[in-house]
């Protein structure tokens, strides 16, 4: 069971314990209503404390989270997990799995694989997902091991507190290497299409932010209308579903191997060179949620993008 551990200062003197839950430990409303009916999960020097208590300054809270256990099946699919501690861990997600199971998709996912790690080291805890990647889509994911750690994370991404750096390679020449842009375009669900996303007036507000890191006037036979190529690093301010892939359709500029959106403009077919969309979250930066810490962690382009960016001349 996670414990956390805080010795009340002279100013909490005059805080109710709810009110430093808030404050000074970040707790959301609803963990706290968890908590109050979680007996021993308040504790102060030792003793049962209600949320309309108050304290003493040198005095010890301690918070307890609730046992919780997982659903999803235990499979033993290898993971790679470049951090992890009491609260949280980062998977760096190979391309074509999924990160929990959907109707879709019952078995193989992330979530298979965690509680099968989980079972391992004999430990147990719900997983918590703060951020999603599409199946084909590889990189960095955020899994909260406590309810606090993804109300916390998920309330900073809301903030735009939390840095997410992606590697893309698009289709045509988007700017010279080192030029910046920004596409400011509001998404939403495509009513012509059960799956896809578009830029719309009506949309739900959001930004990313490209710079132009390689370009390509290499011609790789694929047809369609852009010609040549551009290895991109991108930043969100906000986490569409699809955002970059849409993002980049809507300046003429479609990942490469996204069958999906790549079709909007004749690229029908997925190239054996690349057949996933080329895209990697290749960087998290964000606040720990429980320690006075920055979490600041990137995982290498995968095997499959490297030898595409080496294919289409993308080296600098």
């Amino acid at each position: 069971m996670r414990v956390i551990d805080y010795t009340l200062t002279t100013e909490d003197e005059s805080l109710y314990i709810k009110e430093i839950l808030q404050r000074r430990l970040k707790f959301s409303s609803r963990l706290m209503r968890k908590l109050k009916v979680h007996e021993g999960g308040l504790l102060l020097d030792g003793k049962a404390v209600r949320m309309k208590d108050r304290g003493l300054a040198g005095q010890l809270l301690k918070v307890s989270y609730p046992e919780e256990t997982s659903y999803f099946e235990p499979e033993d699919i290898p993971l790679d997990v470049p951090y992890e501690d009491e609260d949280l861990l980062l998977v760096n997600k190979a391309p074509g799995i999924v990160v929990h199971p959907t109707k879709g998709y019952q078995t193989g996912t992330i979530a298979n694989a965690l509680v099968y790690r989980m079972n391992q080291e004999g430990v147990s805890y719900k997983p918590r997902f703060v951020n999603r990647l599409d199946r084909d889509t590889s990189g960095l994911i955020i899994v909260g091991k406590n309810p606090h750690t993804q109300d916390f994370l998920m309330h900073q991404m809301e903030k735009n507190l939390v840095e997410k750096t992606y590697i893309a390679i698009v289709h045509g020449i988007v700017g010279k290497p080192g030029e910046k842009g920004t596409v400011d375009q509001p998404i939403d669900k495509d009513p012509d299409h059960v799956a896809r996303r578009h830029v719309t007036p009506d949309g739900y507000p959001s930004v990313t932010h490209y710079e132009v890191l390689a370009t390509s006037d290499f011609d790789a036979g694929q047809g369609g209308s852009c010609t040549g190529y551009s290895l991109l690093r991108l930043c969100l301010e906000t986490g569409r579903t699809h955002q970059i892939r849409v993002h980049m359709t809507f300046l003429g500029h479609p990942l490469v191997g996204d069958e999906l959106y790549g079709q909007l403009y004749g690229y029908t077919e997925v190239p054996r060179w690349m057949p996933r969309q080329a895209l990697h979250a290749a960087h998290l930066r964000f606040n720990h949620p429980c320690e006075e810490k920055i979490v600041d962690i990137s995982a290498e382009i995968p095997d499959d993008m490297q030898r595409c960016i080496e294919y289409l001349r993308l080296v600098k």
